[in-house]
């Protein structure tokens, strides 16, 4: 996680206590970024409640009116199914306050007709790693935001990761990859088990060894700031085990299957968006 950071001004309401609106005010906590008194949660399911109080001390509220009343940050961190009814039941009390939603394919004009004039709604797309303060998260202002309510945005979801502000008509882009990433990344590191499972390893120490692996050439591309390609050259001796197994990836289409993989994934998001 990305440290540094100032205190976030305000309390902030976070509507849906759900995995991702746990991680976001876990993150906030943690870093001291904002205190328990800071945040109310907004959950209709009194056991969620419960234990969102009993694990982070936060004030839990049944309806969502209750905690944007003394909100001045309002997080939707609810399915795109049921934002529209959210928002509309609650736009009465939208006058000064900042909207972000972490929606899937829900536009930022979209809840902007919803609000009264002038409210100003900044989009994000955060991932599941976020969960264990490695997420990634893409940032888009609405017409009404300002940069300086954006830049609060990013530096928010920067507790739970890392955040990158972007033109809102790349958000599906940036899904298909970090969004949907996760589970491409665990899709690879599970045939890589397998295919050493395949070769005789046990499946702990196969999966062990594609997990640290993944993380391990991550981290090294970050730090060292290499061209993934020039890692590949780097790894490959020639006529070597590696360069034979790159062969296999190459007949087998790999890079291709992954640009078709990430298409079809920012054409199915437009089509949920719409």
């Amino acid at each position: 996680m990305t440290q540094g950071h100032v205190r976030i001004a305000g309390r902030m309401a976070v509507i849906g206590g759900g995995r991702m609106g746990e991680a976001i005010l876990a993150g906030l906590l943690a870093s001291g970024a904002m205190g328990p008194d800071d945040i109310v949660v907004a959950e209709p399911l009194p056991s969620r409640r419960s234990e969102l109080l009993a694990a982070h001390g936060v004030a839990c509220e049944a309806e969502a009116a209750e905690a944007v009343r003394i909100a001045d940050i309002v997080l939707l961190a609810v399915k795109p199914q049921i934002m529209d009814d959210l928002v509309s039941s609650i736009s009465s009390l939208a006058e000064g306050r900042l909207f972000v939603s972490i929606a899937a394919g829900v536009s930022c004009a979209r809840i902007e007709s919803l609000l009264p004039a002038g409210t100003a709604v900044v989009r994000v797309m955060p991932n599941t790693p976020a969960i264990v303060g490695e997420g990634m998260s893409i940032v888009s202002g609405g017409t009404e935001a300002t940069a300086e309510q954006v830049d609060l945005v990013r530096e928010l979801f920067s507790f739970v990761g890392r955040s990158v502000v972007i033109e809102e008509r790349y958000q599906d882009a940036g899904m298909a990859i970090s969004g949907a990433g996760p589970a491409y990344m665990a899709l690879f590191i599970d045939a890589l088990a397998r295919a050493g499972v395949r070769e005789g390893l046990s499946r702990d120490v196969a999966q062990m060894l594609a997990i640290q692996t993944m993380f391990g050439t991550a981290k090294m591309l970050e730090v060292t700031g290499v061209h993934p390609e020039e890692l590949v050259d780097g790894v490959t001796s020639p006529g070597g085990a590696t360069i034979a197994a790159i062969e296999q990836f190459e007949v087998g289409g790999l890079r291709g299957t992954v640009f078709k993989a990430v298409a079809a994934s920012v054409r199915r998001a437009k089509e949920l968006g719409s």
